[in-house]
């Protein structure tokens, strides 16, 4: 009798444990973290049920081949970390060799971080050109009191972070659309980078953008000079609706005349819609306060939900 109770033991140490709520992202991964741990708990029954622990040896929770892959989580290390505003960080991780994570656009990956011995997850969406070889970054927003940030707020140059992924996208093809008015919110620029990119470095790609980037003030707009470099393009116009500034007087020059002070309402919904030269397809991307907002003053504005993808 005694065996077969260390036996039992034995299966439930390898049985898989349930993730907690803090684990899951909440950004609608496939598979979530939930499904992969339904499918290791079917193959955990399925090894128990005929006793045969060996049917348990394709389980890896990471790997160090540094593939990214959505069921597990790959190690990568931080090459550069550098601050763009009080508390939003770009951070740049080595791919080995020229390999690139052929990701497709505005795609978001998965990061895993222990605080407290908490294991916490959240998603995010790399701002490097899809063919960026040897590397990718992110762009990542930290909050006095997020447990990830905590956790980010951490990293430097040289360190181990784990990532699973790519999930989700915008499935986005060349001048399949006249317009794209891309309204975004803070760190909700980074799924439009990559098809911005994408968009200026194809010559056949003839779609016109219309980017509206909503910040608190002009300090805290990300990657100005990147944003400056795409407003060049004929096809691109670039917004700035700052919610904190009351005058535009202050700001340099080149801004006062694509930039409002204030908030993104419903009345200036429907001017920047009408200002469009065809009738646009909206990307959003922001907290779902900013998102619901949205897509209220589009429909006022004569926008239908199916003309709008919500990352």
């Amino acid at each position: 009798l005694q065996a077969m109770s260390d036996n039992e033991e034995d299966w439930l140490a390898l049985r898989p444990r349930e993730p907690s709520p803090s684990q899951c992202c909440g950004s609608g991964c496939k598979p979530c973290i939930y499904d992969v741990y339904e499918r290791e708990l079917a193959q955990w029954e399925r090894a128990k049920a005929m006793q045969d622990k060996s049917l348990l040896m394709g389980k890896k929770e990471q790997s160090n081949n540094s593939e990214l892959n959505p069921d597990t989580f790959t190690a990568f290390s931080v090459s550069s970390v550098e601050q763009l505003t009080e508390d939003t960080y770009q951070y740049k991780f080595e791919l080995p060799g020229n390999s690139s994570l052929r990701l497709s656009l505005g795609q978001h990956i998965v990061l895993r971080g222990v605080v407290n011995g908490l294991e916490v997850q959240r998603a995010y969406t790399p701002i490097s050109p899809r063919n960026a070889e040897g590397y990718f970054e992110v762009l990542i927003k930290c909050y006095e009191a997020g447990l990830m940030s905590q956790y980010i707020k951490t990293w430097k140059r040289g360190d181990v972070v784990f990532w699973r992924g790519p999930f989700g996208g915008f499935p986005y093809q060349p001048n399949k659309h006249g317009e794209l008015l891309m309204l975004a919110s803070g760190t909700g620029l980074a799924p439009m980078i990559p098809i911005l990119r994408s968009i200026t470095d194809d010559e056949e790609d003839e779609t016109f953008v219309t980017l509206v980037g909503c910040f608190p003030t002009f300090d805290k707009i990300y990657l100005k000079p990147l944003l400056q470099d795409l407003a060049r393009y004929w096809n691109i116009r670039i917004f700035y609706v700052l919610s904190q500034e009351t005058s535009l007087e202050k700001l340099p020059w080149s801004y006062q005349e694509n930039t409002y002070a204030g908030r993104l309402n419903e009345d200036l919904m429907k001017t920047i819609v009408n200002s469009c030269r065809r009738k646009p397809f909206v990307l959003i991307c922001g907290s779902s306060a900013f998102n619901e907002d949205m897509s209220r003053y589009l429909k006022a504005a004569g926008i239908e939900e199916d003309s709008c993808f919500v990352f």
